[in-house]
């Protein structure tokens, strides 16, 4: 029986501190630390998913900086990017209105080829903590007016929804692939018909190594 690999990159973005590389840790290497260092232009990491019986679906992790000076490079970083993740700190508001800059950011430079943008999706982190700066009903309006796929709380501290949002974003390029990925398919706008949402993969309500390359 042949088998297949699927390999898509899948950028990290949002504000410093806001757990991008706590994110890879956890879900690449199942540990959590309390304090990390703060990325330098990028890191990256793989994961690999057995999809099916004749499928692996690998995820390579593109872990991008959030201080200011580096926004200049993501251009460079966003090449061939697949999929996002977009995150912000449930206990900082500036984080959170930080996400619109990083998603027009992210929107003018990495589109699929029919110009529409890459599969993202919005990950409120630090969801165990609290008082929460924004509420859920701002996050839902922001996320549906953005066009993410789907927002989820999660904290990677306590290890809640990881698995369950990045199975959503592969489940979103999976279908995008299928759509543009024969060369007749190539430039002729397909449109996913039926994204995967955070309820239909996980059940619940939607609310819901690494080397550094840059020194």
């Amino acid at each position: 029986m042949e088998s297949h690999d699927h390999l898509f990159k899948v950028l990290i973005i949002g504000d410093c501190r806001v757990g991008k590389t706590s994110l890879v840790h956890r879900y690449v290497h199942e540990k959590f630390f309390k304090s990390y260092k703060s990325t330098v232009g990028v890191d990256f990491a793989l994961k690999a998913l057995a999809w099916s019986d004749t499928e692996t679906v690998r995820l390579q992790l593109w872990d991008i900086a959030g201080q200011e000076r580096f926004t200049s490079m993501t251009r460079i970083y966003y090449k061939g990017a697949s999929g996002c993740v977009l995150m912000f700190d449930v206990t900082s508001i500036s984080s959170f209105h930080s996400c619109q800059k990083w998603k027009e950011d992210l929107e003018s430079k990495a589109l699929l080829v029919d110009g529409n943008p890459i599969p993202c999706i919005l990950l409120a982190n630090k969801c165990d903590l609290s008082p929460w700066q924004v509420s859920k009903d701002d996050v839902e309006t922001f996320s549906k007016t953005s066009g993410f796929i789907a927002w989820m709380e999660i904290s990677v501290k306590d290890n809640r929804n990881i698995t369950e949002s990045l199975r959503i974003l592969a489940e979103n390029m999976m279908a995008t692939q299928s759509a543009f990925g024969t060369p007749e398919n190539q430039g002729k706008g397909f449109k996913l018909s039926s994204p995967v949402t955070a309820k239909e993969a996980t059940g619940d309500q939607c609310c819901s190594t690494v080397k550094n390359l840059v020194e």
